[in-house]
């Protein structure tokens, strides 16, 4: 009798078991280039996707120098975005040693590019998620390539990738609203290094910067002068350190100016989790903040 209610006990517990265990879910080893193209990459994979960021967390893009941990990490990636456009600079290199012969994802491919007036490299500006309009780009570029690598998916990448640029295209309208409301006469910024220009041109905001498109460029003591005669004839007032960036020549702007700190933007880089911008939408709207904060009449 005791076998028998062994046997039944067993039986019980089987019956509530599938007939058929599930595979476990297949996921995509994604490897992007910085933090920010990260979280959307992360948004649009969902669950179907595992992405690691090669520049960590309040890292400099331009200036990333790869170790090699990084080369193990793309050697194994099943896919790798890029923003492009000269950003990653240093991807050659840590190509090279990796031993990578894949061909990475740009997903800024199909953006509308600009270069700034009197840019004496004749380059386009990198900086293009820094217009949240170029994101929604970003995404669907990324949902096609994910799809392409894991068909089975395409589904739940597409549901994915419709609901986060839904939540971009909220972020967009706010963003503008928001801005709107300030007097035109004070959309003036004072900034690190030229990062903001998609922004600038998007919302309507006039960014200064004694730095140029990267943070390897250095200003001449002319730029210098220019822009600090600039920023008096314009009354700006307020100035913003950056957290992926040297702060030295921004603060000696600042100390020829009079300009009080305003805090720090996140202009390329997001922040660690427990920081103030630890993924993109949190930091556009933590920049538009500050920036607000420094445009309105005081």
């Amino acid at each position: 009798m005791r076998h028998l209610s062994c046997l039944l006990g067993v039986w019980g517990v089987l019956s509530i078991l599938p007939a058929h265990a599930a595979p476990p879910p297949h996921v995509v080893r994604a490897v992007a280039s910085f933090t920010v193209l990260a979280d959307v990459v992360a948004h649009v994979g969902g669950t179907h996707v595992s992405v690691t960021s090669l520049v960590p967390p309040d890292g400099d893009p331009h200036e990333f120098e790869p170790a090699p941990n990084d080369a193990r990490v793309l050697r194994q990636a099943d896919i790798v975005f890029m923003s492009g456009e000269g950003l990653e600079s240093w991807f050659g290199r840590l190509a090279h040693a990796a031993g990578y012969r894949g061909t990475p994802v740009i997903v800024s491919d199909g953006i509308s590019l600009y270069t700034p007036p009197g840019n004496r490299q004749e380059e386009a500006d990198p900086h293009v998620w820094n217009n949240v309009t170029n994101v929604i780009v970003w995404a669907d570029n990324i949902r096609d390539a994910l799809i392409a690598i894991d068909p089975a998916d395409a589904d739940s990448f597409r549901t994915s990738a419709a609901a986060y640029v839904s939540q971009l295209e909220a972020l967009d309208r706010d963003i503008r609203a928001r801005i709107s409301a300030i007097p035109a006469s004070r959309r003036r910024i004072l900034t690190s290094h030229d990062a903001f220009g998609y922004f600038g041109r998007a919302y309507g905001v006039t960014f200064l910067a004694p730095q140029g498109l990267s943070t390897e460029t250095e200003a001449s003591a002319g730029d210098m002068a220019s822009l600090i005669t600039q920023i008096r004839a314009n009354g700006v007032t307020t100035y913003f350190m950056e957290n992926a960036t040297d702060p030295r020549m921004v603060r000696q702007v600042a100390h020829a100016t009079g300009a009080a700190p305003g805090g720090e933007l996140y202009a390329e880089a997001l922040s660690p989790p427990t920081g103030p911008a630890p993924d993109y939408i949190t930091m556009m709207r933590h920049n538009t903040d500050l920036m607000l904060a420094a445009m309105r009449p005081h």
